[in-house]
């Protein structure tokens, strides 16, 4: 099961969304998995960033992952403004961006994560290649 929360204003294309995050977990054999995904803006996602993680700004996308839960992977949040402004910056489109952090967070919420630029360049590269495969299924 998957849940989607847009918390802005903005239209987002909760169906793209929606089939990343299914044929991720179908590619990583998470089919039974349960995944939360919200949508924020600046301020909020500041303020969890604050809290969960003591770093006072803006960022992208936060992943909290479950341990405890066999069935629950975890949730992402994403600002969205975020993922506009990154996509500009970038050169991407939005799309594009959104569906790198979309698969940035899920891999998070698999244990990966990018803390040192070993881990994250390996992050970045199962992301392009997950990305990769996704346009083929």
């Amino acid at each position: 099961m998957i849940e989607i929360n847009n918390k802005t204003r903005s239209k987002i294309d909760l169906v793209l969304v929606q089939k990343v995050v299914e044929n991720f977990l179908k590619y990583y054999k998470k089919q039974n998995c349960e995944v939360s995904i919200a949508f924020v803006g600046d301020k909020t996602i500041r303020r969890l960033n604050k809290t969960y993680r003591g770093v006072n700004k803006i960022t992208d996308v936060l992943a909290f992952f479950d341990n405890e839960q066999n069935n629950f992977l975890g949730e992402i949040i994403i600002s969205y403004i975020q993922v506009k402004r990154q996509a500009k910056r970038f050169n991407n489109s939005v799309r594009q961006e959104l569906i790198f952090i979309l698969v940035h967070g899920l891999l998070h919420l698999l244990g990966y994560d990018d803390k040192t630029e070993k881990s994250r360049r390996e992050m970045e590269r199962l992301g392009e290649e997950f990305i990769g495969k996704l346009k083929k299924m």
